[in-house]
């Protein structure tokens, strides 16, 4: 690990000036630190948002949950709020990694890494949620930009995230047994407007799939799910699936996940 300074400041608008500065900000670390460890990052200067208790908390406003961005991925797995109103979304947040992960992850800190396996992006995409940031407030459609790429600025912090709720959802995830990243992880959430589908860890960057979303708008069932062809095309080839597998993936766990939807 390289020499670096760390900064603790105790609001958003102290972290986003360090941010802009060029201090790199530290979340819960996941990413960060062990790409530290390893010497494949040298931020030189870290802004630790621990401190800062405005970033923290879940409160159901409306039709929607806020949730903060330092919230922990074991806080949102366990909320009653979460529970009874976006029961998906805690589902997918008690699954991520292992315990040592659920206690120092947060919500914020995965949302801006945007890796391409990582599970709360396809919950983000798939749930129409907004991001809310030290500057604006961000669509989820336009946030997600590509591989570890959004269209936070330099200097941008997110602060919290708006979930709308839907009247049902589920996510299902193929885990790679190794690091329980998603090897495929398909979000499906139904509401009065349309049906949205999200699919994690098959391309570079989390995506929506519009030929799954017209099928289970006319008829959402796992028969409908099943008749869209995946195209293979544009997804993922590696040590651990081909492109066609993945195609396969998303398909069950699109099926899947709407059997689960349904009750």
């Amino acid at each position: 690990m390289y020499a670096f300074t760390i900064e603790r400041p105790a609001s958003a608008a102290d972290a986003a000036k360090l941010a802009a500065g060029g201090a790199r900000p530290l979340a819960g670390g996941q990413t960060l630190l062990a790409s530290m460890k390893l010497r494949l990052a040298d931020p030189g200067q870290l802004v630790d948002l621990g401190g800062i208790a405005d970033l923290t908390g879940i409160k159901k406003e409306g039709d929607t949950v806020v949730i903060g961005a330092m919230t922990r991925h074991l806080a949102v797995a366990n909320s009653a709020e979460v529970q009874a109103a976006i029961p998906a979304l805690a589902d997918l947040a008690a699954h991520i990694g292992d315990r040592q992960v659920r206690a120092m992850g947060t919500l914020g800190g995965s949302v801006a890494n945007n890796d391409p396996s990582a599970c709360y992006p396809s919950a983000v995409l798939a749930l129409g949620a907004t991001v809310i940031t030290t500057q604006r407030e961000i669509a989820a459609d336009d946030f997600f930009t590509g591989m570890f790429s959004t269209a936070l600025e330099e200097g941008e912090l997110i602060t919290a995230i708006r979930f709308p709720i839907p009247k049902r959802a589920a996510y299902l995830k193929f885990k790679q047994a190794a690091s329980r990243f998603a090897l495929v992880g398909v979000f499906v959430a139904q509401f009065d407007s349309g049906v949205r589908v999200a699919v994690t860890g098959a391309a570079t960057s989390v995506f929506r799939h519009a030929d799954l979303e017209a099928a289970l708008n006319k008829s959402f069932t796992p028969e409908a799910a099943a008749a869209v062809k995946i195209d293979a095309t544009d997804l993922n080839a590696d040590i651990h699936a081909s492109a066609a597998y993945r195609a396969n993936l998303i398909s069950v766990q699109t099926q899947r996940a709407v059997a689960k939807a349904l009750g």
